[in-house]
């Protein structure tokens, strides 16, 4: 076991949990400590590869990259994936295990937490130090039986815990002070502090509530954190993140790419890099809105449930939209579920995401794509055939054939062939998740569409922003007094 291990909770969902673990993960690995990132528990559609070749959490490969360590699927043994309002895809230990719906996950999670707990041993072998992340909010006592993912975990490991709340939201104190009225009182015993985060204004007007919150708690105040605008420029742990995007000022924005936001639309973080060009301007297009007449491209994002978003695409119109913008000369590309939906016919005979079944695709690639219980899950680098070079990584169940494939959108270092384009030159898709975080290759597009080259480099951007984040919250948390609690 770790000589230090301390787990953060929160008061509710989306209250900056993800967020102050990496930046505690950059700051105390700035002070020379081994530190690892564990996550018991995740539910979330934005996963990243890990190079023993699983997935985890996006989240959790972004606290590894803090902490200057590779993603391993230890530090998230058990991954959610959404497939319906009801259901999820089962990831353990970075292997899909079946699926499950809400009400049978809730009688098998307490069978998997001696694979949750062996993950945690393997991680605190090689660590001084591993910081451990809840999921959505300590307080739901409903879910409390066979929890492995708040103070279930934190009860069988023993851990020491500190919440956070969310200021921005309202009733940080009714929240802080309510979590710990339902608390067992054996879990609540666990807790040794709090954290509020997302603060506004002048902190000394916040002095007394943070009093408050600790007289009426006895849990120590660890810190009181300002709300950290770069955060918009890290990687987000769900889709949660898309809802609450404020528009972005365009002025001058010289390349316009619509994207149609999907009820299962996974890994959204492929539009990041993009969203970083001052030269781009992001149309996210919710069910409703119409695809702009002057869209330089189309892009259709990865999917979890890619038969029912192509439903969810053509109730909403989104197909005849597509169709005209091919018609204009307009350029249409797909990632992942997204190319998959570009083809002609996707087939799901063994039931991979839902009822066996097949449904005809938009036909603007000539491909078809078989879904498939077998999971690929690999880091690749590649080149198109402009020569732009690109790295990323694939995560999808299917196989995609037919005679656009004889035109392949790039090919991997190795000379395999990836993905598909059309005749026309307008349509295309691949598989390779990641592609415009390479500056190569997102340069190359810009300049397609009609962009000025930025020469920005958003790795490097990524690398600045965990830096100012370790900085900010050294400045706001005790973080000698973290050490103590964890010690």
């Amino acid at each position: 076991m770790p000589a230090l291990t301390l787990m953060f909770q929160g008061t509710g969902s989306d209250v900056g949990k993800s967020l102050i673990v990496a930046g505690l993960a950059r700051a105390f690995t700035a002070r020379g400590l081994r530190v690892r990132p564990f996550k018991p528990q995740n539910m979330s559609n934005n996963a990243a590869v890990t190079a023993d070749g699983g997935e985890i959490g996006r989240a959790q490969a972004l606290q590894a990259r803090a902490a200057g360590v590779a993603p391993s699927v230890h530090m998230n043994p058990v991954l959610l994936k959404p497939q319906s309002e009801v259901g999820a895809q089962v990831v353990v230990q970075g292997r899909v295990e079946g699926s499950a719906s809400a009400r049978d996950w809730q009688s098998r999670k307490a069978a998997l937490l001696p694979r949750v707990l062996d993950s945690f041993r393997h991680l605190g072998a090689e660590a001084d130090l591993v910081l451990v992340e809840g999921a959505g909010s300590a307080s739901e006592i409903n879910l409390r039986a066979g929890d492995i993912a708040n103070m279930g975990f934190a009860r069988a490991a023993n851990v020491p815990v500190v919440l956070i709340g969310d200021i921005d939201r309202g009733g940080v104190i009714a929240s802080l002070v309510g979590t710990r009225a339902v608390l067992d009182p054996a879990d609540a015993a666990l807790v040794g502090g709090f954290i509020v985060n997302r603060f506004r204004g002048d902190p000394a007007l916040f002095a007394e509530g943070m009093a408050m919150i600790a007289a009426r708690t006895g849990w120590a105040p660890l810190g009181l954190v300002p709300h950290f605008p770069d955060a918009a420029r890290l990687p987000a742990e769900d889709a949660l993140a898309l809802s609450r995007e404020a528009p972005r000022a365009t002025s001058g924005a010289r390349v316009r790419i619509a994207v149609p936001i999907l009820p299962r639309v996974a890994n959204f973080d492929d539009l990041d890099p993009l969203a970083a060009e001052p030269d781009v301007e992001i149309i996210r297009l919710r069910p409703g809105a119409a695809l702009p007449g002057d869209t330089d491209l189309a892009l259709l994002l990865g999917s979890k449930s890619t038969l029912a978003d192509l439903r969810a695409l053509r109730e909403a119109g989104f197909d005849i939209d597509l169709a005209a913008h091919h018609r204009r000369g307009g350029a249409i590309l797909g990632l992942c579920g997204g190319y998959q939906m570009l083809g002609r016919v996707i087939a799901d005979p063994t039931g991979v995401e839902g009822p066996p079944g097949s449904a005809p695709g938009l036909g603007l690639l000539d491909v078809e794509t078989v879904l498939a219980a077998e999971k690929r899950l690999e880091e690749v680098a590649g080149a198109t055939p402009d020569g732009a070079a690109f790295r990323g990584y694939e995560m999808h169940m299917g196989a995609t054939t037919g005679p656009d494939r004889d035109r392949p959108f790039g090919r991997l270092a190795d000379g395999r062939p990836e993905g598909a384009r059309s005749a026309d030159g307008l349509v295309a898709g691949t598989y390779v998740h990641g592609l415009f975080a390479d500056d190569a290759q997102r340069a190359a597009w810009l300049a397609r569409l009609g962009g000025a080259a930025s020469g920005a480099r958003y790795e490097a951007g990524v690398e600045e922003v965990l830096d100012a984040l370790a900085r900010h919250l050294e400045a706001h948390i005790d973080l000698d007094a973290l050490l103590r609690l964890a010690g």
